[in-house]
């Protein structure tokens, strides 16, 4: 609704790559002042438009896990071109790895077996896109068993894209527990995030 008020430019200096990523953020009056275009006069009905919608709250929306009911402060989805979150992963037990080996693992705190690709290995970590849950034949798949998921990277679909240095808590898209986690941002730019110190125990 917002990103067909706004001006269409995507030139990215409101932080984000494309006014529909802007749109998707905006959840004060404050909030629309970062960009540049919208306080012209030409937008000047479309800024009030906004306004209006802003303080009816249409744009706000609550993030709730369903498993958990708490409440998050954002959702993460996958980067352009992906399916899913990109995640670390750490193997309790020693193995090798290489990019394109299809794996099978269940993360430390998570009661639910994961189906993933590796994209890259290196000293004993795994950048891993999901894949599953699939079902009939899995033989083709090696089974890693219990591994800790050490970070995720993402773009924030919904919600607030969060400062450098927070702990936060967030709602990875492709959950399916659909439960909250939380953990430290490491780097932001835009919507993209990447989240450290994974941590399913949220407070």
């Amino acid at each position: 609704m917002l990103e067909r008020l706004l001006p269409g430019y995507n030139c990215g200096e409101c932080g984000y790559r494309s006014c529909k990523d802007f749109a998707e953020h905006i959840s004060s009056a404050d909030d629309i002042s970062r960009c540049p275009f919208i306080s012209q006069e030409r937008f000047r009905d479309r800024a009030e438009e906004i306004r209006r919608i802003i303080e009816k709250g249409v744009s706000r929306e609550r993030i709730v896990g369903v498993m958990d009911g708490l409440e998050a402060e954002f959702s993460l989805g996958p980067l352009s071109g992906e399916r899913s979150c990109i995640e670390d992963i750490h193997p309790l037990e020693q193995c090798t790895l290489k990019a394109g080996d299809l794996i099978r693992y269940r993360p430390l705190g998570c009661p639910i077996t994961h189906f993933a690709e590796v994209l890259e290995f290196d000293h004993g970590v795994a950048r891993v896109r999901i894949v599953g849950p699939l079902h009939g034949d899995r033989s083709e798949y090696r089974d890693l068993g219990i591994c800790m998921v050490l970070a995720f990277e993402g773009r924030v679909v919904r919600g607030r894209v969060p400062e450098v240095g927070r702990t936060v808590r967030f709602l990875p898209d492709h959950c399916m527990m659909q439960k909250v986690h939380s953990g430290v941002v490491v780097h932001s730019e835009g919507s993209r995030v990447r989240i450290e110190s994974i941590d399913l125990k949220v407070w």
